[in-house]
């Protein structure tokens, strides 16, 4: 357990359109960590077998596949129920697994994927949730996207339904409650460079940093 305790882990939440990926990388790259979003995909697939499209068609998303495997709790067990099973908590479990074996390897900053639940026992975490106001999702989704102001929030509406479903079905906590996370900050009030220095800076202090 020393290596796991030397390790920092961030763990960030985001809204879509609040640039909660891009803090997150700043965060890695001012603390010297390994960087996870959709890189998490390519790794998992690696470990496991498993072709990259079938974790990329299930990111962060639940469909509920009928299946006999699925079960309406927090995801436990040791994981010999699931060896060999093509299935979305299958394939939860796999990635869970890479998650894990980055975070004993060292210092990490992961994106979603329940990061801040599968790391629930590690020493020196730190959970950050990062929104936005609408009208400024909205923007940069009309940016990112090139589309209309209503195609913009059916993006948003679409891919928050599936994350939150995603999350809350794994962890059996609430996505974006204030409860589940060390803290929760809106980029709106003081800019993406200005709410990462702020998180920097609370960071430093819960884990002793500097």
């Amino acid at each position: 357990m020393d290596k796991i305790k030397k390790n920092i882990i961030i763990n960030v939440g985001r809204q879509i359109g609040s640039g909660g990926r891009i803090i997150a990388k700043m965060l890695a790259d001012d603390f010297k960590c390994g960087f996870y979003d959709r890189e998490l995909l390519t790794i998992a697939a690696k470990e496991s077998g498993f072709c990259e499209k079938f974790f990329e068609q299930n990111d962060e998303q639940k469909g509920f596949f009928h299946s006999l495997f699925h079960m309406h709790t927090p995801f436990v067990g040791d994981g010999s129920f699931y060896d060999n099973d093509f299935s979305q908590e299958g394939l939860f479990k796999m990635q869970s697994d890479t998650i894990r074996k980055l975070a004993d390897e060292g210092s990490c900053v992961f994106v979603g994927r329940c990061a801040d639940y599968v790391l629930r026992d590690y020493e020196n975490v730190v959970n950050i949730f990062i929104t936005a106001s609408i009208e400024d999702r909205i923007s940069e989704i009309r940016k990112r996207k090139e589309c209309q102001e209503d195609e913009a929030l059916k993006i948003i509406k679409n891919g928050e339904k599936s994350r939150s479903t995603y999350y809350n079905y794994y962890t059996g906590k609430k996505w974006g409650d204030s409860s589940s996370y060390d803290l929760c900050v809106n980029t709106s009030l003081l800019g993406i460079e200005g709410t990462e220095a702020y998180i920097k800076e609370f960071i430093e202090k819960v884990l002793h940093i500097g």
